[in-house]
């Protein structure tokens, strides 16, 4: 017998910017009528489990950008969130410092971005930057203090979540891996094996490495192609004497979505040290180890994309390829880690079991990397593409952004 249910509101993907919207849609009492529905047997598989922890201070992004409205506001929520709830939080700060001569500037201009963005930021001297982080290498003796950034455990965040939300009334579905579902975008309706059919009113796809594709169902998106990037991470050794308190990063290149190698302290009671991510083409969107989820059609159609920007060298992604695709390899990670803590060496640091792969957009038409978050809308759906960061630190504030934009929720308002 096929098994009917019903919903105001089916969210697809449950990763933090799902579950944060559903959280929002009952806050508001929108509609407690929700079923998030995920294609893996247990949240948090993808993009927000895998994810360093860090919770963004609002440096990085353009103002005026989506980016830029809603990640210290959105910082600001998560982190009283998680306070109230006694959740792990290591409150360590940030310390940006230029590797290079050539990059001081930068400096001044994170700081202004982070001033008209709303975070807080004081740019040290080298004494202060002495006194507070004596093994890190500042080329010019400058650096950038973010003391509103955070780092929290992902999973935590996301298991919490979800049970406060099935407690409300919200159902969630997992799949088992491989189980067979349908979309079918005109009778809004989807079928899950043979036995279940989920009917809905609206559709929200928060489905992050799979995004493109269910927007793409409903006739949307057809200009954006998913290009993902892999990061891979190393750690230091618990025994090593390298010791990293804060959040420890090299002036970014501002034209390419990418922050480069740098160490995050984890939220654990004896934290343990990141190194990384690396951002290098993925050979898929769930290609973590090996030769798994390899799509070998869509690799070399992504290639052919970042080398044609590459020889077009748009929005310096050429740079891009000179000083970061090479990170995965251990030597250039290490030289690249040398620049941020020179007394670090090989035998500080070992491999780390983690692994992210960045949902990120490539636009067809412009023939660029997407920088900002993207939504996308008809009367029947609606769809968060290049949920790449801040999207975890801002979700609360973001879900409410999409809420107040979307035609169709604020009707309900």
């Amino acid at each position: 017998m096929i098994q009917n249910k019903s919903c105001d509101i089916l969210i697809i993907g449950g990763g933090m910017v799902g579950l944060s919207l559903a959280n929002q849609l009952i806050k508001r009492r929108l509609t407690d009528k929700i079923i998030v529905l995920d294609k893996e047997n247990k949240l948090g598989k993808h993009s927000s489990g895998r994810n360093s922890g860090v919770l963004h201070a609002g440096i990085y992004y353009k103002p005026g950008s989506l980016k830029a409205k809603v990640c210290v506001s959105g910082a600001r929520r998560l982190k009283k969130w998680v306070k109230e709830r006694n959740l792990p939080l290591n409150n360590c700060g940030k310390i940006i410092v230029p590797q290079k001569e050539i990059l001081d500037s930068q400096i001044d201009e994170l700081a202004k971005r982070g001033s008209a963005n709303g975070a807080d930021v004081e740019i040290w001297n080298e004494k202060q930057l002495r006194v507070c982080a004596p093994n890190v290498r500042s080329s010019t003796g400058r650096a950038l203090w973010s003391p509103n950034t955070s780092v929290v455990k992902p999973i935590s965040i996301i298991n919490t979540l979800s049970s406060e939300l099935i407690s409300k009334g919200v159902e969630i579905i997992n799949l088992n891996r491989g189980q067979s579902w349908v979309l079918n975008a005109s009778k809004k309706s989807i079928r899950i094996g043979k036995e279940k059919t989920i009917k809905y009113c609206f559709l929200i796809n928060c489905a992050g490495l799979q995004a493109d594709k269910i927007a793409n169902l409903f006739g949307l998106g057809k200009n954006f192609k998913l290009v993902p990037f892999k990061g891979l991470y190393w750690q230091i050794k618990k025994h090593s004497k390298i010791n990293i308190k804060n959040n420890i990063y090299p002036v970014p290149d501002l034209n390419v979505p990418f922050l480069g190698v740098h160490f995050t302290p984890s939220a654990d009671k004896f934290p343990i040290v990141s190194i990384g991510p690396t951002a290098i083409p993925s050979l898929g969107r769930e290609n973590y180890k090996g030769f798994e989820s390899i799509e070998f059609i869509n690799s070399v159609n992504n290639m052919f994309l970042l080398t044609k920007q590459y020889i077009q060298n748009q929005n310096g992604f050429r740079k891009y390829a000179h000083e970061q695709l090479l990170l995965s390899l251990f030597p250039f990670m290490l030289q690249s880690a040398k620049e941020l803590i020179p007394e670090i060496t090989a035998n500080d640091i070992e491999v780390s079991e983690k692994v992210g792969i960045r949902s990120q957009l490539f636009n067809l038409e412009k023939q660029k990397l997407e920088d900002d978050f993207l939504y996308l809308e008809n009367d029947e759906s609606l769809h968060i593409m290049n949920a790449i960061s801040p999207a975890f630190t801002a979700s609360f504030e973001l879900a409410d952004l999409i809420i107040n934009k979307s035609k169709y929720l604020s009707m309900r308002i």
